[in-house]
């Protein structure tokens, strides 16, 4: 099942901006080269909406401004539980693999480079990342909004698999059903201990009786 889309606007955000790679770049013509510059630029407000622009130019500046035009072309929103994310994930783009695992608060954010740029836009503290291919960091990047994208709701889940939401997090009542199994177990100890009560009482009366036999 494709991602849901889940694309927003630019529009009335604060945004903030992080150039994770600038390079130079030559194209080879008659009488020369001729230099421009790239830019790789990520977007995000720190609170769950990033996105990641590539913008070429003949001057730096020029080349920072058309990516972050280009990144807030193609922000998202990333869903989250709590500070880190809802459950791992590997993204895939080109050769660039990123494994993403969702850690415990305190844990803080284990990443480098253009992964690490993505994440603490996107507003994620807690998290684990490795890098699994290349470490060219246009595909860490993308390989990482991809990661990010992939990734899906308990509630979106549990409507594709026509479950409850509780099923799905394996919220089951297991605990009462155990209470239940005790409870219904009390009642039969408490009837054998009149039973014991009884032999022990029939084997007090044989004693008394023997002793009678042997007085008399």
């Amino acid at each position: 099942m494709p991602a849901p889309d889940r694309s927003v606007s630019s529009s009335g955000l604060d945004l903030q901006e992080r150039v994770v790679e600038i390079n130079r770049v030559a194209k080879v013509v008659k009488g020369g080269r001729r230099f421009s510059f790239t830019a790789l630029v990520v977007v995000g407000d720190e609170n769950g909406i990033v996105g990641a622009g590539y913008g070429k130019a003949n001057e730096v500046p020029l080349a920072i401004q058309k990516g972050v035009e280009r990144a807030k072309k193609n922000l998202f929103r990333v869903p989250r539980h709590g500070a880190t994310i809802t459950h791992q994930t590997t993204g895939v783009f080109g050769s660039g693999r990123v494994f993403l695992k969702p850690a415990s608060p305190g844990t803080g954010v284990i990443a480098g480079g253009g992964v690490r740029a993505v994440l603490e836009l996107a507003g994620i503290h807690d998290i684990l990342s490795k890098s699994l291919g290349s470490q060219n960091p246009i595909n860490l990047v993308k390989a990482t909004i991809a990661g990010l994208q992939d990734l899906r709701r308990p509630e979106e889940i549990a409507k594709l698999r026509g479950l409850s939401v509780d099923a799905v997090l394996g919220l089951s009542k297991a605990p009462e059903a155990a209470s239940e199994t005790i409870s219904a177990e009390e009642p039969a100890a408490e009837a054998d201990a009149p039973a014991e009560e009884t032999s022990d009482q029939a084997s007090a009366g044989d004693e008394a009786s023997g002793r009678g036999r042997i007085t008399a």
